[in-house]
């Protein structure tokens, strides 16, 4: 019984400073934003990602990392979903998740939708994502890095997810162009593929006959996982039907939560909640 005490009290007082982590963190961007940005919103994946359908390959070579220490993250990611909820029924602050989409495709939603006319107010995304340079295309967007501290500068939007494409993205188990669909997952060494090459395609007036069907084959599939417009129509629409939907929170709630959650050094910056 002792021991059992033990891992609980252990257990809730990881859980307790996990939770304080990201609510401080997230209070703390609320303040440096809001007055110029507005509303808050905590995009999410929900699982079901639509991208591993298109290609069975997409991030499988994070299986083995997450199955190194299974219990540790299966512990991580259920206080932090545990927390998503928290959030959603208590704080002010929209939280958009919809089965099929990762957090990427929420927020690109997002941002495609304040291009509507009437709609074009200022967007920041606090991220260190690379993914989101792409989103610069947009006059309105900007882009906070939490790692750096410092903004994310694109010059070239276009030309960059150009880039990007024809590279592909290792940490997201998206092989080069010039690379096989199973290069990861199998542990094989990517073609080599150099700037010059990609300075070639960018200038050619068709790419499809400057790549070659092979080539221009993995550069579709390519795009599909790394340009935010492939996110298929129908769950860019449930996006914005879910962020729609939402009803506010009701701030009177705030003060109980975190008085339920023992977050006391929040409680004296109250305000920065709202």
């Amino acid at each position: 019984i002792a021991v059992g005490n033990v891992i609980t009290q252990k257990l809730e007082v990881e859980e307790n400073l996990i939770r304080h982590m990201i609510l401080n963190t997230i209070r703390m961007y609320n303040v440096k934003f809001r007055d110029k940005y507005g509303e808050m919103v905590i995009c999410c994946d929900a699982g079901g990602n639509w991208r591993k359908k298109v290609y069975a390959e997409y991030k499988a070579s994070r299986k083995d990392r997450v199955e190194e220490d299974a219990k540790f993250w299966d512990e991580l990611f259920r206080i932090i979903n545990m927390v998503r909820e928290e959030i959603k029924e208590n704080l002010p602050w929209k939280v958009v998740q919809v089965w099929g989409a990762e957090a990427d495709d929420v927020i690109a939603a997002l941002v495609d939708r304040t291009q509507e006319f009437g709609m074009h107010e200022d967007v920041m995304i606090v991220s260190a994502d690379k993914d989101f340079a792409q989103l610069q295309k947009y006059s309105n967007v900007q882009q906070f890095s939490p790692m750096t501290k410092k903004f994310i500068v694109e010059k070239d939007p276009q030309g960059k997810l150009f880039e990007h494409v024809c590279r592909g993205d290792g940490s997201d188990g998206v092989p080069n162009v010039l690379s096989g669909d199973n290069v990861f997952v199998d542990k094989i060494r990517q073609t080599q593929l150099r700037s010059k090459r990609i300075e070639e395609w960018a200038k050619a007036p068709d790419l499809r006959e400057a790549m070659g069907e092979e080539i221009y084959r993995n550069y579709i599939r390519n795009q599909k996982m790394i340009d935010l417009e492939s996110c298929p129509e129908s769950l860019k629409s449930d996006i914005i039907s879910n962020y729609d939907e939402q009803e506010s929170v009701s701030p009177a709630k705030i003060k109980p939560y975190l008085m339920q959650k023992r977050c006391r050094n929040l409680l004296s910056n109250i305000q920065d909640f709202r």
